[in-house]
């Protein structure tokens, strides 16, 4: 991009016809259907189980129109059945017009005393209708806000353990003739003795487990079925595998994949290193067509974020975005990834902005680049659109690097908690040599010697032009005493006389330099509210003196009045 984008919306689009979101085209469920389809009946037990009095359920959009009856049925199943403690002892009531129940309920009456704790178990439900960020992620702002104690997160998930609240997963199991899987399965896989992991999108989990028995009777013996665990950082994330792959990762690049639905594009350049091969094949497609698997190359896209690294080699104003709230050590990467940048010399601010869209980053201009801190779905962005790139932790760690230090070994990793548990390289030193944030060996005898133009010159990658302030935290060199007596100073602070900065040119807050503040003074041309009386008019004459001028406006009521060169009145 070589402008940033519009940020308002032009006014003619108001009257404009807009798409609904949902498709509202599909027919309705019955009961029953709905049932399954949300899993109510466990949904019930493990509520009931845990005794939770103030639960959230938490739907994507397009789950919302069913979102009404869910809560009705989880509403009927509740109120049901009553669950009174008494004296730590818990009772069940259901109908106490029951015939059958009233030798229990008697019984309950008598051992009641006025010494004895009950507490009546009367759940309330919330549905919450907006996430605050993806849906794939757990809501526990919003379940916070209606103190809730437990939360059930519909549809698919990225599985990314949460920080405070419990949840209930409920994926919503969608159907899957595996008739057809299985042609295309045998199509792709000639060789019965293929090592292929057999994989699903969590809607069609429930799948593999028959799809692995049926190619099972037609002879393959090499197949892995994938279960579901809460487990990102896992050789497949959020999957189980082999057990030899458990005992040594390296041995999962002898076996192929075999994925139901389109995976996340996070998971692709995950595995592209790890596996020997994908296949995917596509459920959006009608089940009585032939439908193939699809072979994935990530190479392409791969480079393109390899592309993305390079090019932000020398941006000195880095913005972290936290794009989440739920997700646990999501502050421990944060403190983590403002470390590495004030380590590299660069400056951070950190924004949280909820939803990610163009129009938000693009009001910072001086920024030069993001890292979002993010599930490991959410992280990777394509910032096709974005006015300046958004990258990921662990592609952040390849950015701060030189070139030189830099290497590119295609594996790609999306879960931040990866970042957190890879162990820190040791700096090794000689002698009295110490190791500056670069990486570079210093003698400590010859620093006071050394000036800051020292380092070796960087250039920007897609211009090639020479950049100065790639690194705008480096403590510039001290400025010199001089001398009472007016002497000439001599002695290594004077070797460093003609390399200071002149006074004044740097933004300082609270003694420390601010970049932003340096942006906002140098290159903003808009500073807020009041800043366009700064504005001096170069005119001349009589002209000039009567656009300064104030006069009076237009009064009265908004009636006969004209507008244009025709006259016309309103």
């Amino acid at each position: 991009m070589e402008a940033a984008p519009v940020l308002s919306t032009p006014d003619d689009r108001i009257l404009e016809a807009t798409e609904p979101v949902v498709a509202l085209e599909r027919q309705p469920l019955t009961d029953d259907e709905l049932s399954i389809t949300y899993d109510i009946e466990r949904t019930l037990r493990e509520i009931r189980q845990a005794r939770y009095r103030r639960i959230a359920l938490q739907f994507p959009d397009d789950m919302l129109p069913d979102a009404p009856r869910v809560f009705q049925l989880l509403s009927r199943g509740l109120n049901s059945e009553t669950i009174t403690t008494t004296n730590g002892k818990t009772t069940s009531n259901t109908n106490e017009n029951d015939p059958g129940t009233k030798v229990g309920l008697s019984q309950s009456v008598s051992q009641l005393s006025v010494a004895d704790d009950s507490d009546v178990h009367s759940p309330r439900l919330t549905i919450l209708a907006d996430t605050s960020y993806g849906t794939c992620c757990v809501d526990e702002v919003a379940a916070e806000h209606v103190d809730a104690d437990v939360i059930v997160h519909y549809g698919r998930s990225c599985l990314s353990p949460s920080a405070r609240l419990p949840v209930i997963y409920v994926f919503t199991n969608k159907p899957l003739p595996l008739e057809p899987v299985v042609k295309a399965f045998k199509a792709t896989y000639p060789d019965l003795a293929t090592k292929v992991v057999l994989a699903a999108d969590v809607t069609f989990a429930s799948h593999v487990p028959e799809l692995q028995r049926r190619l099972h009777q037609d002879g393959y013996v090499n197949l892995f079925a994938t279960e579901v665990v809460h487990n990102p950082s896992s050789p497949i994330p959020n999957r189980t595998v082999p057990d030899s792959v458990a005992s040594v990762p390296e041995t999962l690049s002898d076996w192929q994949l075999f994925h139901i639905s389109d995976p996340p594009t996070a998971l692709l350049l995950t595995l592209a290193s790890r596996v020997a091969a994908i296949h995917i094949y596509p459920t959006d497609q009608p089940h009585d067509a032939d439908v193939k698997p699809l072979p994935t190359s990530t190479s392409a896209a791969l480079g393109r974020r390899y592309g993305i690294i390079t090019s932000l080699n020398t941006v000195p104003i880095w913005g972290i975005l936290i794009n989440t709230l739920s997700v646990k050590n999501y502050l421990h990467i944060v403190d983590h990834v403002k470390k590495q940048i004030a380590d590299a010399g660069k400056k951070s601010y950190m924004f949280v902005v909820g939803k990610l869209n163009a129009a938000k980053v693009a009001n910072f201009s001086e920024i030069g680049g993001w890292v979002v801190i993010g599930c490991w779905e959410s992280s990777l962005v394509d910032s096709r659109d974005f006015w300046k790139p958004v990258i990921t932790p662990f592609e952040l760690e390849l950015a701060l690097q030189s070139d030189a230090e830099r290497v590119w070994t295609g594996s790609w990793h999306s879960n931040f908690q990866e970042v957190l548990d890879k162990p820190a390289q040791a700096k090794s030193t000689d002698g009295d040599g110490q190791v500056n944030p670069d990486g570079v060996q210093v003698n400590v005898e010859d620093d006071d010697m050394s000036e800051p133009e020292s380092a070796p010159p960087e250039f920007d990658l897609r211009t090639g032009r020479y950049v100065s302030h790639s690194r705008p935290m480096r403590d510039p060199a001290p400025r010199p005493s001089a001398p009472i007596d007016g002497s000439v100073a001599d002695g290594p602070s004077a070797a460093r006389a003609l390399a200071r900065r002149a006074k004044g040119d740097l933004a300082m807050i609270g003694g420390a330099i601010s970049p932003g503040a340096q942006y906002l003074q140098s290159q903003r041309t808009w500073k807020g509210l009041g800043s366009d009386f700064d504005i001096r008019y170069e005119e001349d004459g009589d002209d000039a003196s009567d656009s300064m001028l104030v006069k009076e406006g237009r009064k009265g009521i908004a009636r006969g009045y004209t507008v244009g060169e025709l006259g016309e009145k309103h």
